[in-house]
């Protein structure tokens, strides 16, 4: 049973699938123009677990796509392991750049090539790294996929 917050917002007209599901498209896609603006403007290389995030995000453009073509109502089901899988690959990468940069990786490989994933390319404030700014990306639609189950409306 949700609660009275959930229950309170899913009954307002703008909490509806198509409005969610065009949140998470647009958060897909600037997170993945975001990363490849990075990549390809900017010449960062992305180390590993960069890698590893892109390959949970970019895939969410398209199907958000696909689910608001065909109107899936089981399409947080299909979001829910490609975010929260992201969102851990980005909380430890986020980790590992900001409070152990020295420790060794145990888990991955990050020393792989040229580019070390404790390496902190771009920081805004002394903390905001693109780990987290992907770690944000990912909880927000994995926010708006739990709103999206808890909703039946469309329109």
């Amino acid at each position: 049973m949700p609660g009275p917050i959930i229950s309170l917002l899913c009954n307002m007209k703008l909490i509806v699938k198509r409005n969610l599901y065009l949140a998470l498209l647009l958060i897909s896609f600037i997170a993945t123009s975001g990363s490849l603006y990075f990549s390809e403007v900017e010449d960062l290389t992305p180390c590993t677990l960069c890698w590893y995030q892109r390959i949970f995000m970019y895939p969410l453009v398209i199907l958000s796509l696909v689910a608001l073509r065909r109107r899936d109502t089981m399409f947080a089901h299909y979001v829910y392991p490609l975010s929260t899988l992201g969102a851990l690959f980005a909380a430890y990468h986020y980790k590992l750049q900001m409070f152990t940069p020295t420790a060794s990786n145990f888990f991955f490989n990050c020393t792989k090539g040229s580019v070390s994933c404790s390496t902190i390319d771009v920081s805004y404030f002394g903390f905001i790294t693109i780990p987290l700014l992907s770690f944000f990306a990912f909880l927000m639609i994995t926010a708006l996929a739990f709103l999206s189950l808890r909703t039946d409306r469309w329109k």
